[in-house]
């Protein structure tokens, strides 16, 4: 039985659809991230989920039980905001309990839920404090912990961490996969941010223009992804994405065309059909003399080492390519080099849908 169904869900705006038939079945103890950039329709999803908003069509269920026109308190539901939204007159053990005190329920009991989920959020001493005087860091444990001590049965997070500095984001990831370690909850997380979508997610929904490119583990979405949209979206950088066509003996690069072998998915594709190839650049590699794999010309062009690695922008005719190298990569700015990658690494995709040829 699903902890959360999503069917079919529908929404518009006068004559705008902005979701456009979402379907996600969600087991319990699931983490579910909707990822996508700005506008793609994530958060609207999830106001849904929660009742702050109404499909146009579609069910939601949780437990095989429709939702759909309850009232969001009535919903077993519990979100946690960006903006935190705490009740800057409150004590932090008043934030954290207040849902309890709306529901009546007795003093001692609630006092007891609130300090053991301070013990799990590692804010003990800071029940007394107002939010005024806290981090962001610790406001945002506020916000979790008010979230978790009603114990719903689904967990709705709305990029959470889009507020903190990057070392806070770090931390809190780190948090928030330990605490769902622990208590094995049904979440959905709203983020624009691939890194949290790849940390934290059991499974990750790419959205797009109000539907999903690709429902899958973060091995799925990173490894094989569905199409060209998921392949640039997911990975940083992002997959290097090149024109080739089919020719009797291989693949002919359009820029600078340099041959490869013919994987074999398109042997018996016709002469001069257009390809999409896409290669991730930390599977690119310095070729030596005797290195085995897909080997291509290139003349380099820019180096940024980020301290764990080389991130190398190089040329090959008039098209770029990215290569995350080891740190002590001995190359120099316009110097030619042979890169070589593994034929697995190789991915292709359909240049008029955008579908990867090797899920097709």
């Amino acid at each position: 039985m699903s902890a959360l169904e999503i069917r079919d869900i529908h929404k518009r705006y006068g004559e705008v659809e902005t979701l456009k038939g979402i379907d996600i079945a969600l087991e319990s103890g699931e983490f579910l991230v909707l990822l996508g950039s700005s506008g793609c329709g994530k958060s609207t999803l999830l106001n849904i989920i929660a009742g702050l908003a109404e499909p146009s069509g579609g069910d939601i269920l949780i437990g095989e039980q429709s939702i759909l026109g309850a009232h969001p308190k009535d919903r077993d539901i519990a979100m946690v905001f960006q903006s935190y939204a705490l009740y800057p007159n409150m004590s932090v053990a008043r934030n954290i309990g207040f849902g309890l005190e709306m529901r009546k329920v007795p003093a001692a009991e609630r006092d007891k839920a609130v300090r053991e989920t301070a013990r799990l959020l590692q804010i003990e001493n800071l029940l007394d404090r107002k939010p005024s005087q806290l981090s962001g860091g610790q406001r945002q444990r506020v916000a979790i912990g008010r979230a978790l001590v009603r114990n719903p049965e689904v967990f709705l997070f709305d990029e959470p961490l889009s507020n903190l500095d990057a070392k806070l984001r770090m931390e809190m990831r780190t948090e928030l996969k330990r605490l769902h370690q622990m208590l094995k909850t049904t979440v959905v997380y709203v983020t624009h941010d691939q890194i949290e979508a790849m940390t934290l997610a059991t499974r990750i929904a790419v959205m797009r223009d109000g539907r999903i490119e690709q429902l899958g583990t973060p091995e799925d979405i990173y490894d094989r992804p569905a199409t060209l949209y998921v392949a640039g979206f997911v990975g940083s950088p992002p997959m290097n994405i090149l024109d080739a066509e089919t020719t009797g003996s291989g693949l002919k690069l359009a820029g600078s065309g340099e041959m490869l072998p013919l994987p074999a998915t398109l042997r018996n594709a016709a002469a001069g059909r257009r390809v999409k190839i896409g290669i991730r650049p930390e599977a690119l590699r310095l070729a030596e003399a005797d290195a085995s794999g897909i080997r291509l010309a290139a003349r380099v062009e820019v180096m940024e080492l980020t301290g764990p690695e080389l991130v190398t922008t190089a040329k090959i005719g008039e098209e770029r390519i990215t290569a995350c190298l080891p740190p002590r990569t001995a190359i120099t700015s316009g110097s030619a080099h042979v890169f070589s990658f593994d034929e697995a690494a190789l991915h292709l995709f359909d240049p008029e849908s955008g579908r990867s040829l090797l899920t097709a």
